[in-house]
């Protein structure tokens, strides 16, 4: 399984698994509000990656991202106050009931954990754990876990902002991505409960402002994505003791570059050999060369990201293609990844207006 749910088990029904065997597709976030179609999905050649929109549904507003797990594709809606919905998947997803609150503010992510569906609240700076039924649709909020802090860029760091959560390879942790608190947290869930504890929070450099973080596929390493400075810090997982330790921080521009760069996804190759950084407003992807260890990067190429504002990245199953989500273009760019030195070759695109995320299932 791919996407930002990987980690989590749920249980699906017959009629909620719209994919055929063999099918691989493609689900699309758009922001509503901004003359997006909500939430798409799409065919993809399996020659060419080649994306065909074949429906979607409204009825989630502002999805800025999804995730998928046995067949119950989940979107989270960043809206004030925030939802989140359970979609049929096939080739025109559509509502498994109607939107649940998570009782915060803007929700930006989501992630599956220990039976509970997790969303990243960015407004309210908090972290929510929904129950899911086995059928596999949340309930009401079970808990909430509030972040606290500040950061020193006056504008975007007066208060928290959880931008990502997400299971650790191991599954015993939580862990949430704070832009507002320069920090991430780690955190025990209660799987009878929903109930978050903070068990360790780790601190970046002030005014880093951490976005997304990606786990190396050897559980050991995870690389912390800055929005507000344009880098990539390697860090130390040690799953036993919940502990991240940070080792280094690559940045993803040149030294002197005048565009402004704000970071946004970032991804592991699944033989943890390459990472590709989605980086805003110079509008291209950065290509890291990772040590065999995973413990050390060192950034190798940058290549447009076929459109402007690349809001996620994402790996079809295959690891062979990569994807763009061009927000500000409004366009999903696919390129094929060199196998010896891990660049994207832009290889096709696809209109979709505002939009804000790729999931594969």
């Amino acid at each position: 399984m791919t996407g930002p749910g990987a980690g989590g088990a749920v249980g699906g029904t017959d009629e909620t698994r719209g994919n055929e065997p063999g099918r691989v597709r493609a689900y699309l976030g758009s922001f509503t509000s901004a003359g997006g179609r909500g939430v798409l999905a799409a065919d993809v050649d399996p020659a060419t990656g080649a994306l065909t929109v074949t429906g979607g549904t409204d009825a989630v507003a502002d999805p800025s991202y999804l995730a998928l797990a046995d067949g119950v594709l989940y979107a989270v809606s960043e809206t004030a106050p925030g939802a989140v919905a359970a979609l049929a998947t096939g080739p025109e997803p559509r509502p498994l009931g109607a939107p649940v609150p998570v009782d915060g503010a803007g929700p930006t992510h989501l992630a599956l954990a220990g039976g509970h569906l997790l969303t990243a609240n960015y407004t309210s700076g908090s972290v929510s754990a929904l129950p899911l039924a086995e059928d596999g649709t949340p309930g009401p909020a079970a808990a909430v876990l509030r972040h606290e802090g500040s950061g020193p860029v006056a504008d975007r760091q007066a208060e928290p902002h959880a931008h990502q959560v997400l299971p650790d390879p191991s599954g015993r942790w939580a862990v949430s991505v704070d832009l507002g608190t320069d920090s991430v947290r780690v955190c025990a869930l209660d799987p009878a409960t929903g109930a978050l504890s903070l068990h360790r929070e780790i601190a970046l450099r002030p005014g880093y402002g951490p976005r997304h973080l990606a786990f190396h596929p050897d559980g050991g390493h995870a690389y912390v994505v800055g929005e507000l400075e344009p880098a990539v810090t390697v860090c130390r997982w040690d799953a036993g003791r919940g502990e991240l330790t940070p080792l280094a921080e690559i940045p993803l521009v040149g030294t002197g570059s005048a565009t402004p760069a704000h970071p946004s996804a970032v991804v592991v190759a699944p033989d943890g050999r390459f990472l590709w950084v989605a980086v805003r407003g110079t509008d291209t992807i950065a290509v890291l060369v990772l040590s065999p260890e995973g413990d050390e990067a060192i950034r190798s190429a940058t290549v447009p990201c076929g459109g402007a504002w690349p809001r996620d990245l994402a790996l079809d199953p295959s690891g062979r293609r990569l994807y763009a989500a061009n927000e500000r273009s409004g366009d999903v760019t696919w390129f094929d990844v060199d196998r010896e030195t891990g660049r994207p070759v832009r290889a096709g695109s696809v209109p979709v207006p505002a939009v804000t995320c790729v999931v594969f299932g």
